[in-house]
């Protein structure tokens, strides 16, 4: 069993280098375990939400919400490059190879996080189909983003988190 804790001094941990984490995370996952590269978008990049999102709560030392959000064409690349099979045998695993990856890049993450990651727990990761919803990020909370290119789309990766 995981004891969740809380950190004494949240003004210590050093958050200034999480955007390139984050982004390093999804690179090495999606490298190692799917072999798609990803290359980082200009931060000025449009981008327009995708229809797939994976979510992961946080919670302990680092409280928060983990998303990925892709198209549905990303996705079923990413579920292809996962398992080794067709796009058609794909698009049936495709809610469970977006849950699982969003699972790997968010463990990825906590880890090179220091403190922060060592005292908090990871749920299981929820996928949602749909355009037509909003999320609330927390109150008076810090958003961590970045925003990669893969051959199939982009994949937009979120953390809205507080420390504490």
């Amino acid at each position: 069993m995981h004891k969740i804790a809380t950190l004494a001094d949240a003004g210590s941990i050093d958050t200034s280098n999480w955007e390139e984490f984050l982004c390093t995370s999804a690179q090495e996952v999606f490298e190692m375990m799917i072999g798609m590269p990803l290359e980082r978008c200009a931060v000025t990049s449009p981008y327009h939400a995708g229809e797939f999102t994976a979510v992961i709560g946080m919670a302990g030392a680092l409280n928060g919400v983990f998303a990925i959000r892709c198209d549905e064409r990303t996705a079923c690349g990413l579920a292809c490059g996962m398992l080794g099979v067709d796009e058609k045998e794909a698009r049936a695993e495709v809610w469970d190879a977006l849950g699982e990856v969003c699972n790997m890049v968010s463990g990825n993450f906590k880890g090179k996080t220091g403190k922060a990651g060592e005292m908090s727990v990871i749920s299981v990761p929820t996928v949602i189909r749909g355009l037509d919803y909003r999320v609330r990020p927390l109150i008076n909370g810090s958003v961590v983003e970045c925003l990669l290119q893969t051959g199939d789309g982009m994949i937009h990766l979120r953390l809205d988190y507080k420390l504490g």
